[in-house]
């Protein structure tokens, strides 16, 4: 049996006009509304709840730093990983999600892209779990391995407990919120992580203090903050998907390896893909600890934060375009999906850019809202502006990333990615070998930037969806065709 007839037995695809007429209306909008408005009308509540999700971890950040010192160290140690997990169960797997059901749909196979939506479950609370009993057993030696120590590790270890044990709850409301996306609508989930932000506010102080009736549990009571309101998002979404409201439902029927695999082509390469970004921060972050100490982590994690901020923006761009590419992919509409890709690159590119900027220019304006420890200003403004004027470059390498995931071409993201970390951590190491000053560090982190972000647009551009790159403007050219 063909790959896409797997999963259910049907009758072979009617005519294209008469499939068009079976889609629902919003797979319509997908395939024929204007690019740049329906990507920016798709894109705005997503930009806006993931901005308002990041700043809440700002939030908890400056509560937490009013800890102490060791305290805003412990999370820094903690945070990259943290990163991680939300960006392979949202980004990874999430892309993977939405790809397959928005392929199924543009193909016009409802009853698959239903099916699909038990499958991304299991999958990702299989991971969920197996992630947090990875992270739980080897915390202490990884934090250890990255410079914690003393105050530092005891906040770190303890706030690592409470939010990793909590990670299953993670990737299951993140499958739930990636098959709405993969349908087009991004409102739903959107308007359910700003209900959990609106309730997270103000229950992580009175965690974290003890005010009110609540118990004052320092850093583990930012972590339990966490965990609470993500269960209440989960719970909100599949009472939505269950409701009958959404274009996909939960579906009863056998499982088919076919369909996990839809997901896990995608999801599996992405998942792989974002560790790279992830295990560059990390070493980098290592490579900061053993050069600079304990001031030093704080003032590059504290920057760094700001680099990882791009990463929620940029993904309110990015779930439009794995829906808008994946669907205009399923339904053979392939140039449409490429300048879908370039106009996403060039809005994250603008969007990106000014907040690097600005961060290079007023580096202190972010930093002093943690701390005013001089170490940590010192090292995380010598790292604002240095790598802060290439944060464009990862913005549109990472649109492009999410542009690949819908078009199921997933090879010359994970190239970049694996080019950006040697020239991050290698050349970085090296630096620090023979100069012994971080900015030779970052200078090597914000060079990987502007190779991941520059690699990614000429591969597009020349055609590495469709076939074999052919380095000319030619190879894939960008006029709509007319039947389009």
């Amino acid at each position: 049996m063909p790959p896409e007839a797997a999963g259910t037995a049907r009758a072979p695809a009617a005519a294209t006009s008469n499939s068009q007429r079976t889609l629902d209306p919003r797979t319509l909008r997908l395939l024929e509304g204007p690019i740049a408005s329906t990507l920016l009308r798709m894109a705005w509540p997503n930009i806006v709840v993931m901005l308002a999700q990041a700043s809440t971890g700002l939030i908890e950040t400056w509560w937490v730093s009013h800890l102490g010192l060791d305290a805003l160290a412990g999370t820094a140690l903690v945070f990259p990983g943290f990163m991680m997990m939300q960006m392979l169960s949202g980004g990874a797997m999430g892309g993977g999600i939405s790809s397959a059901i928005a392929r199924a749909l543009g193909g016009g196979k409802r009853d698959d892209a239903n099916a699909l939506v038990i499958h991304a479950l299991l999958i990702n609370v299989a991971l969920g779990g197996l992630f947090a009993a990875l992270v739980l057993g080897f915390g202490p030696s990884l934090y250890r391995a990255l410079g914690g120590s003393g105050g530092a590790l005891a906040a770190a270890l303890l706030y690592s407990n409470i939010v990793f044990g909590g990670t299953p709850l993670v990737w299951l409301m993140n499958a739930l919120a990636s098959a709405i996306r993969g349908t087009g609508n991004m409102l739903v989930p959107s308007l359910a992580v700003c209900a959990s932000v609106v309730l997270l506010i103000p229950l992580s102080p009175c965690l974290i203090f003890g005010i009110g009736p609540f118990p004052a549990l320092g850093v583990a009571g930012a972590g339990l903050a966490v965990v609470s309101t993500t269960a209440l998002t989960a719970a909100a979404l599949a009472l939505y998907v269950a409701s009958g409201r959404c274009v996909v439902h939960f579906a009863r029927g056998r499982l088919h390896r076919e369909l996990f695999g839809r997901i896990l082509k995608v999801g599996g390469v992405a998942a792989i893909s974002t560790m790279q970004t992830t295990v560059t921060v990390t070493l980098a972050t290592a490579l900061v600890g053993h050069a600079g100490g304990g001031d030093a982590i704080a003032g590059y994690g504290t920057g760094c934060r700001l680099e990882y901020l791009l990463v929620p923006l940029v993904f309110g761009l990015g779930a439009p375009l794995v829906a808008l590419v994946g669907t205009n992919i399923g339904a053979g509409q392939q140039q449409r999906a490429l300048r879908i890709a370039l106009t996403g690159g060039a809005v994250a590119f603008v969007l990106s850019e000014t907040v690097g900027l600005v961060a290079a220019t007023w580096p202190e304006a972010w930093l002093g809202l943690f701390s005013r420890e001089t170490g940590m200003l010192a090292t995380g403004t010598q790292y604002l502006r240095i790598v802060g004027p290439l944060y464009g470059f990862f913005g549109l390498g990472l649109a492009l990333y999410f542009a690949s995931q819908g078009a199921a071409r997933l090879f010359w993201p994970l190239f970049a990615g694996v080019l950006r970390m040697l020239i991050a951590v290698g050349g970085g190491w090296i630096a620090l070998r023979l100069t012994g000053s971080l900015g030779g560090l970052f200078s090597a982190l914000g060079f990987g930037l502007f190779v991941y972000g520059v690699l990614l647009f000429i591969v597009v551009v020349n055609g590495g969806w469709f076939g074999s790159v052919r380095w000319t403007r030619r190879a894939a050219p960008l006029r709509e065709p007319s039947a389009a």
